[in-house]
């Protein structure tokens, strides 16, 4: 009886290790459709780098032990990848304080759209930039996230 015991709980261990083990896998294979490229000039030439997601960075100053700060020109998104890229580091949005002086804003002819579309820039999957002119974002991020979409 005791060995029977055993036996049984030796296979649902082993049912459970792979279980997980093929869980783990399937995890794998669709977290590397995450992932995005960065080029130094346009048209996705130059210095490069390759992160897979998710992965914030804060900053770029050491990215690969180099200074990416304001170099990045043109980017490839992955398949199953979502980009957002910031002019500020820290994630944070420029004129962000600006939105808290409504008055301000008006007397100035900025809406918070604005704003946002000045500070930041999110890319879907499969995105393609050749050249950050094209965004009047030229040499401007110097922060980004990398999230992983199902």
């Amino acid at each position: 009886m005791k060995q029977t015991k055993f036996v049984v709980n030796g296979v649902k261990a082993l049912l459970i290790l792979i279980l997980l083990l093929g869980s783990g896998s399937a995890v794998l294979a669709k977290t590397n459709d995450c992932w995005a490229d960065f080029f130094e000039d346009s048209q996705f030439k130059g210095k490069h780098f390759r992160l897979k997601g998710p992965v914030q960075l804060g900053s770029l100053l050491k990215v690969n032990g180099e200074n990416w700060d304001k170099r990045i020109e043109s980017i490839l998104v992955g398949p199953k990848t979502t980009l957002t890229v910031f002019e500020n580091k820290n994630f944070k949005l420029t004129l962000k304080e600006m939105a808290n002086h409504p008055v301000l804003m008006k007397s100035l002819g900025i809406t918070k759209q604005d704003i946002l579309e000045d500070s930041e820039i999110i890319f879907r999957p499969n995105s393609k930039v050749h050249s950050f002119g094209e965004y009047n974002f030229y040499h401007k991020i110097r922060s980004l996230k990398v999230d992983c979409v199902k």
